[in-house]
């Protein structure tokens, strides 16, 4: 390595020179050292002070400057020299090069600039600060004919998406095309991975998403479902899986999918509706997500009910009840639940069968299917006769108070008290209410009015009052070792409670004077001055509700 030093001094001189024969001879030695040992090589650099003049060498005008670039791609592979290559303000004349007419320097440059900032979100930031997405974007559309410099600008694009900060200035440029177009000539699987790397991250802003739609990428995602749907080649597994998630990605923008919904009568919706009953699980499962992500507005959801498409997924999850996938399961129940919220689709949905299908998957222990059957269910409840008929199936309420104490998964045991709750407040049936005393689901719906939501309190309070009133008798033992009570006095003299927690709280009290057990319990607790504070409540239904609450406090006692 002394010819290396050797090299060095000699470098220090012809740099400040400029004598371009004898600095050209330097810089080739110091690549062919680097291409030997690059590490010791990039140390020996760091020592010799050298970096520092290589800021002055990256001039557009020099020969040499694609050869000091790739010098300090080099280097800055090693992790230790990235932050010398910054101080010795290397980025800034890297960038400004980035403008270059020179393929080769625009290479070197791209390489030297991607290697230094390797892995430091703040070096990538500052990179977008100074304007190098819409450069590099302008960079791909002049030069898509070099296949090493449009690989650069991908890897570029690939590290840049992952930063939130860029996704605003790539919105701005014609990316969305240009990927698209180069997407079109690939035949290569690597070489369409490679796209996929960046049009992913892309895809997750709104305005991107729209753009790609309108570029045409959804075309070539269905062309390559088309082509690779039959295929067992790993290549060809994993293009299909890449292409028919990052469809799934564009639908979750709301004007993307509704300019793909096109009133129902899209091309790529109705190709979107064909993979459900494929047999392909990746298919299967992109479709019935699809789907959910089109039913996330009124118009979309009575449409396609109206043509269908609950019977097809009804189809596809009795395909998956025994030893099913989960995902599919999941996907399929949460495209239901969508369906299932505008009012009009409800009783056709009950009719055809839903919750027939639905309650296979009761003995499901995933949390994710468990979630999504609960979802569903509470949605499609609103009518009585199915809120009844439900409420008296005993194997659902008993799983149902199971999941209630699933404290491990707060999205379940949520979903599994709201429809407890719903049972009764939807059927306001004494036959629903004695299935979950017998149950044990009294203990559930107390500590639900206890929830940090305000909305879940009073769906817990509103069923627990139509308890008191249809069944008191029943549930009184339930409720009392439930402390319930103690907790409406709680929630009656805390003031951050909501109006209608007061108020339902109120009506609970009353009803409880037909039981001598909790009656006493609420004397013991001297209700009279919480609930005589409350007659100047701001609500009226609540300053209401509390004169009428100490009448019948006071005649009582």
């Amino acid at each position: 390595m002394d010819n290396l030093s050797d090299t060095l001094k000699k470098l220090k001189i012809t740099a400040v020179d400029r004598t371009e024969d004898s600095l050209d001879g330097c810089l080739d030695c110091l690549l062919q050292a680097l291409a030997q040992n690059n590490t010791e090589t990039s140390e020996k650099i760091q020592g010799s002070g050298i970096l520092q003049l290589f800021a002055s060498l990256l001039s557009p005008q020099s020969s040499c400057t694609a050869k000091v670039a790739n010098i300090i791609a080099e280097v800055a592979k090693n992790e230790f020299m990235r932050i010398p290559c910054v101080d010795a303000g290397l980025i800034s004349p890297l960038v400004q090069l980035l403008n270059s007419k020179d393929q080769e320097v625009l290479l070197q440059t791209g390489r030297a600039l991607g290697n230094i900032c390797y892995d430091s979100h703040s070096l990538q930031a500052q990179l977008i600060n100074m304007g190098v997405i819409p450069t590099l974007v302008k960079l791909l559309g002049i030069h898509c004919q070099n296949v090493a410099l449009t690989e650069m600008c991908l890897v570029a694009f690939g590290n840049l998406a992952e930063l939130e900060s860029s996704k605003e200035q790539f919105a701005s440029t014609n990316i969305a095309e240009e990927l698209v177009k180069l997407f079109k000539k690939q035949i290569e699987h690597d070489k369409k991975e490679m796209i996929f790397e960046v049009l992913a991250p892309l895809a997750e802003n709104d305005a991107i998403k729209l753009q790609l739609v309108e570029a045409g990428l959804v075309e070539c995602l269905l062309e390559i479902v088309q082509q690779k749907v039959d295929s067992d080649k790993e290549d060809d597994i994993a293009e299909l899986k890449t292409a028919s998630d990052l469809m799934v990605l564009l639908l979750l923008g709301d004007e993307s999918m509704q300019k793909l919904f096109e009133g129902g009568k899209g091309n790529v919706f109705q190709r979107v509706l064909s993979w459900i009953p494929s047999n392909n699980h990746q298919l299967q499962l992109a479709g019935a997500l699809a789907i959910a992500n089109f039913a996330r507005n009124d118009g979309n959801c009575i449409h396609m009910v109206e043509n269908g498409i609950v019977e097809k997924l009804m189809d596809l999850l009795d395909r998956h009840v025994e030893d099913g996938n989960v995902t599919v399961q999941h996907a399929a129940l949460s495209a239901l639940r969508n369906l299932a919220i505008p009012v009009i689709n409800k009783a056709k949905m009950l009719s055809s069968g839903v919750t027939e299908t639905v309650l296979k998957f009761l003995k499901s222990e995933m949390p994710p299917v468990q979630f999504k059957l609960l979802g569903t269910l509470r949605m499609l409840i609103d009518a009585q006769e199915a809120a009844e008929q439900l409420g008296k199936n005993v194997k659902l309420v008993e799983r149902l108070v199971e999941w209630c104490e699933a404290k491990d998964h707060a999205g379940v045991m949520g979903e599994s008290n709201r429809l407890l709750s719903a049972l009764i407040r939807h059927s306001k049936s004494k036959d629903v209410i004695k299935t979950i005393v017998q149950s044990g689901g009294i203990k559930h719906l107390v500590t639900m009015a206890t929830s940090e939501h305000v909305i879940m309190q009073n769906e817990a309070l509103v069923a627990l009052a139509l308890i008191s009133a249809l069944e008191l008798g029943t549930a009184e033992k339930d409720l009392e070792s439930a402390k319930l009570v103690q907790i409406l006095h709680k929630l009656l003299a805390d003031e951050r409670s909501a109006p209608e927690i007061k108020y339902n709280s109120m009506v609970l009290i009353c009803a409880f004077m037909g039981s001598d057990a909790l009656y006493k319990e609420v004397q013991d607790l001297a209700f009279l001055d919480v609930v005589s504070k409350l007659r100047s409540h701001e609500n009226k239904s609540v300053a209401q509700q509390a004169s009428l609450t100490e009448q019948r406090l006071t005649v009582e006692s």
